[in-house]
């Protein structure tokens, strides 16, 4: 198998592998945990049921339509860098695989959030299309005072997510190097 179809292959599995696991865990909690209930799974851990209409974290700061086609056109930019980085992996260009995985990651991502914003709303009869809620399960209430109420870390987010924000901080960390070379500031083996 040639180097690109290894690639293209890996890219798929990961996107694929994590959007599913993404959506699988948001269709379990809708069906088993009412919105705004809990499971509590560890002192530091709930599996919670939260909608919302923003971006990560439940942050808004755009219209829903307007948030929900960027995130459309993000990932559209996303899958199109993924091929421009694959097809350009030769003795001119090299990035690491741990990369690629990365980029994958992100784009899992934005996907699972996307299918949240174009279906779910018209899936679970509240909204048209495009106009679906996020659904949010994972919180980390890490410190907490005497009478149970968060101090620390309140958001609650996915896995789509968490997908992006790990994936965002392993690029500035590990991965620094790759970006540039594929963004064209470095033609040199980004290895």
């Amino acid at each position: 198998m040639k180097p690109a179809a290894r690639y293209r292959l890996l890219v798929a599995v990961v996107v694929i592998a994590a959007v599913a696991a993404d959506q699988f865990l948001k269709l379990w909690v809708h069906a088993n945990i009412a919105v705004h209930e809990s499971i509590t799974l560890l002192p530091f851990f709930q599996l919670c049921h939260v909608e919302n209409d923003g971006m990560a974290f439940g942050i808004e700061w755009f219209d829903k339509l307007f948030l929900t086609l960027f995130r459309l056109l993000a990932a559209g930019l996303l899958i199109w860098y993924m091929h421009r980085i694959i097809s350009a992996c030769t003795d001119r260009l090299q990035v690491r695989t741990g990369y690629l995985v990365i980029v994958a990651l992100i784009t899992a991502g934005a996907l699972g959030n996307i299918i949240d914003c174009v279906f779910y709303g018209r899936l679970f009869g509240y909204a048209g299309w495009f106009y679906g809620r996020v659904i949010d399960m994972l919180y980390f209430p890490l410190i907490t005072d005497s009478a149970g109420e968060c101090l620390f870390f309140r958001p609650v987010f996915n896995l789509a997510d968490s997908c992006i924000t790990v994936a965002v901080f392993l690029i500035l960390i590990f991965y620094r190097r790759d970006l540039d070379a594929t963004l064209g500031g470095s033609k040199k083996n980004a290895q």
